[in-house]
């Protein structure tokens, strides 16, 4: 069974202890054992991030730009090789992880654009002989910890920009997926940074995220993950006056209207809520259908689900692949039983089934006679569910999509400008699509979240440079 190190200033760490990455699809496939860092190797990253970062931060645009787009280069020419390893390791589809991939790379050329793109302001004092100027600079050492189910493209759309600008990089990814991490760290080794510039950690967050977060050399944190683990990142950073960006998850509705295209709206539903087998923070998990369009779309979709084909992900007629893992695929029994115990009716689908290889698979989940009030309709499931609330017309709609906590994103499916333009500027969401799937966003757009969903600065595109820099106002007499 081959060991996959740790990256620690320049070099490759072994690890006391290894553990097994899993293929969701097939059980018996172990990809390979990777580090579990302690708290000694934690800090040795953070020192050597922090010595690195007085060499990286003065580094010139030309540098960074080459270092990014020799990146992105090396993704996009192992595209089907790195997206055939995240298929294997988190269970999408080998379409999805191919294309995934495809994205991590652009992520990497697009910052590497931005870093010749890097400007300031010089604007005349107030007072006459004064002139101001205004630049970014970065910010330090940046903490990044990602989860299991976009495990490229997450830690691309944070590491670039973090290098983009000159910042010094302690990468901690999910446990469940450390083989894209650890291909994207060996690929990065092999570039012009500085020892100590990047570096990967592999371990329990409970040890090495907890020291990340804690320690005064971090100078900020950007976290996606779930909602009770961004909060205990927050507080425990606050103490301390660190810069934090979290994204944490979503209760995205799509609302489908009477004057809907009844195939735009199906399409969107099931690509939104059922794709990358519901394991996206911006899946639709809630559609949200009017009296006069509601029976009609029901039977659409159950026909649809009807033809979906479950199975390995490797498989190229594969549409669903499998759950994360058996935690996963337990928990997303646990909501289907309590909306049967809350009165909800399960309309498609909804239990686990066996395909030719062991894995943790499911038939995708759709409940019909579901209110706003049922715990599947408040909570976030990470799965292939997927309930239906009807209401009577659109204004009960928008007051439905708008009852949660959280608001990532939001979708409409209409043929009414008014009710689409209304929408767009009334749905209390950070991303708003019109006759399109809830997640699947663009990455050189930014990327985020209100309410509970998000704290902090967007991620993605120009707008990232507000969370990964700081603003120096400087004044010199003329």
């Amino acid at each position: 069974m081959q060991r996959y190190d740790n990256y620690i200033n320049g070099q490759w760490q072994a690890a006391a202890s290894f553990a097994p990455n899993i293929n969701p699809s097939d059980t018996s496939d172990v990809i390979g054992e990777y580090a579990q860092a302690d708290a000694e190797q934690m800090k040795q990253a953070i020192a050597a991030a922090k010595a690195a970062f007085k060499t990286w931060s003065r580094s010139g645009a030309q540098q960074r730009h080459d270092v990014l787009d020799a990146i992105g280069n090396e993704i996009l020419a192992r595209k089907e090789e790195i997206g055939t390893l995240l298929a294997r390791e988190e269970g999408k589809t080998l379409a999805e992880g191919i294309g995934e991939t495809v994205r991590a790379g652009q992520i990497f050329k697009f910052f590497a654009g931005e870093a010749l793109r890097t400007g300031g302001e010089w604007l005349p004092s107030v007072r006459p002989g004064v002139e101001v100027e205004i630049i970014r600079e970065p910010l330090g050492v940046i903490g990044l910890i990602t989860p299991w189910n976009f495990p490229i493209a997450i830690p691309a759309w944070k590491i670039a920009p973090a290098l983009c600008y000159g910042n010094a990089v302690i990468f901690k990814p999910a446990e469940l997926t450390p083989g894209c991490a650890w291909v994207l760290a060996e690929i990065i080794s092999r570039t012009a940074l500085p020892p100590g510039a990047f570096n990967l950690v592999m371990g329990p967050g409970s040890v090495v995220g907890q020291l990340m977060t804690q320690s005064p050399a971090v100078t900020a944190i950007s976290f996606t993950g779930s909602v009770s683990t961004g909060r205990s990142i927050l507080q425990a950073t606050a103490e301390r006056g660190a810069k934090v960006q979290l994204e944490m998850g979503g209760k995205n509705p799509l609302v489908v209207l009477d004057d809907a295209d009844l195939d735009v709206a199906v399409n969107c539903a099931i690509n939104g809520s059922y794709y990358s087998t519901g394991q996206r923070c911006t899946a639709s998990s809630r559609i949200i259908v009017t009296d006069g369009i509601h029976d009609r779309f029901v039977a659409a979709m159950q026909a649809r689900l009807a033809t979906l084909k479950i199975g390995q992900a490797l498989d190229k007629s594969t549409d669903i692949g499998p759950v994360v893992d058996q935690r996963q695929l337990e928990q997303n029994q646990r909501y289907i039983d309590q909306c049967l115990q809350e009165g909800g009716t399960l309309a498609f689908g909804g239990e686990s089934i066996r395909c030719e290889t062991p894995g943790f698979f499911m038939q995708p989940a759709l409940f019909v006679d579901t209110t706003p009030e049922m715990t599947i309709n408040r909570e976030e499931v990470f799965g292939p569910v997927a309930t239906v609330i009807r209401v009577k017309d659109y204004d009960e709609a928008l007051a439905v999509a708008n009852a949660t906590e959280m608001g990532l994103a939001a979708g409409i499916c209409t043929t009414s400008l008014k009710h689409a333009t209304h929408f767009k500027r009334h749905a209390e969401a950070g991303m708003v699509m019109v006759n399109l799937p809830t997640a699947g966003v663009d990455y050189h757009v930014p990327f985020g979240g209100r309410k509970a969903s998000s704290y902090g600065s967007r991620e993605q595109g120009r707008y990232a440079q507000e969370f990964y820099t700081t603003v120096k106002t400087s004044y010199q007499s003329a």
